[in-house]
């Protein structure tokens, strides 16, 4: 383990010190410089996870006064449960899904767990992290499958019971891929009829919704904009539905949604249409690419690119309203800047109510360095006002 946290530091200082020689960032964002470390430091991340166990990532569970935190599962999946210390019962519930393109990170990793004891120190509520299964051992549905599992388990008798949590105030969050599973989550739960208790609000952080269009507004703006590059983003798609990453050149292109591939409807393709979805002030000069033609059967290889399981931004308009009023957080410098304001668009033209939250100078990822030694302002700012969106929202 030292020698792999060793070899880790090194590939960091190497790669934040190749940063100062020429890396191209937008005037606006906020504090770059700390943009380049941390992109030195999630790259770096990215490469050692492939050569060490990825439990050597994981921080162990401590207790403070505030807060109790165990190691438990939840449906069958790991799951770290934070606890807040006395305060009134029935406290509220918050279920968390953590992001890393569904391949990396882990509920018990220290950014997540320092977010987790906050939430529920502030919030007074008992916060469930969960560790679902990680590509590439695991693909969709198996993501999916745990996340609501877990969410079923969580939203269960037994669960409010022996924890204390008041049925009438939960919510389903998570950021990234993490919000992925929890917007999929809550759709497919607030549908079913069967259940007894649902979730009051729905939290997406940064969300990625859809994998069809990757030449939206915020994806051509962005698309080397640490530390969510474009392609990295394909790639975490073909990984988590199982496809060949020989097939990435031609997502990028957008040759898997060209007009004639016979998979996709114009109902569908209507729900990412950021055309009419988008302000202005976000769709600036940027235009579509729409593809006449394309490489066919690319959706019928990869079934999962048109499943709303997968992708929530393709559900029908009496789906989303269906769900439990939401807040979306996205950011300016963020290639899924689009993925989560055409999401809240849907949800508010589907009668659902939206707080919509967003950061000029935010970038994907920045509300998990809200803590030393990588802290951002605007990591802080965002966390902060996530947790008090929940305080007043739940």
């Amino acid at each position: 383990c030292l020698r792999g946290q060793g070899f880790f530091v090194v590939s960091v200082l190497l790669s934040a010190a190749a940063y100062y020689v020429y890396l191209p960032l937008p005037s606006g964002v906020s504090e770059p410089w700390k943009l380049m470390l941390l992109d030195a430091l999630f790259r770096s991340f990215m490469q050692a996870v492939r050569r060490t166990d990825r439990l050597m990532w994981r921080k162990n569970t401590w207790n403070s006064a505030a807060v109790h935190v165990a190691d438990s599962t939840l449906g069958g999946v790991p799951t770290r449960v934070f606890e807040p210390s006395g305060g009134s019962r029935p406290k509220r519930g918050v279920i968390y899904f953590h992001g890393g393109g569904w391949a990396l990170g882990s509920g018990r990793m220290r950014s997540y767990d320092l977010l987790c004891r906050k939430m529920a120190e502030d919030l007074d509520a008992v916060v469930m992290s969960v560790d679902y299964r990680l590509a590439p051992e695991a693909v969709f549905p198996d993501q999916y499958h745990d996340a609501l599992a877990a969410s079923r388990a969580f939203l269960s008798a037994q669960v409010l019971q022996r924890y204390g949590v008041d049925p009438q105030r939960l919510c389903v969050s998570g950021d990234s891929a993490g919000g992925n599973l929890a917007a999929a989550v809550a759709q497919e739960l607030s549908s079913d009829d069967t259940l007894q208790v649902k979730f009051k609000a729905q939290a997406l952080i940064y969300p990625v919704l859809q994998a069809l269009d990757f030449h939206t507004p915020s994806y051509q703006q962005n698309q080397a904009v640490p530390i969510l590059y474009r392609p990295v983003m394909a790639r975490f798609w073909l990984q988590y539905l199982g496809a060949d990453s020989s097939l990435e050149p031609l997502l990028l292109a957008n040759n898997h949604s060209s007009l004639d591939q016979p998979g996709i409807s114009a109902e569908a393709r209507s729900r990412l249409d950021w055309t009419g979805l988008l302000p202005a002030e976000r769709r600036k000069h940027f235009r579509p690419l729409v593809r006449e033609t394309g490489s066919a059967g690319v959706v019928g290889r990869v079934p999962g690119l048109t499943d709303v399981r997968a992708a929530p931004l393709l559900a029908e308009r009496g789906v989303l309203g269906r769900t439990p009023k939401a807040y979306v957080m996205t950011c300016e410098f963020d290639v899924l800047r689009d993925d989560g304001l055409m999401y809240g668009r849907r949800l508010q033209d589907a009668g659902v109510p939206v707080t919509s939250d967003h950061y000029e100078d935010g970038f994907h990822g920045c509300m998990v360095f809200a803590y030393l030694p990588m802290m951002s302002d605007v990591g802080w700012r965002s966390m902060n006002n996530y947790i008090r969106w929940l305080d007043q929202n739940l």
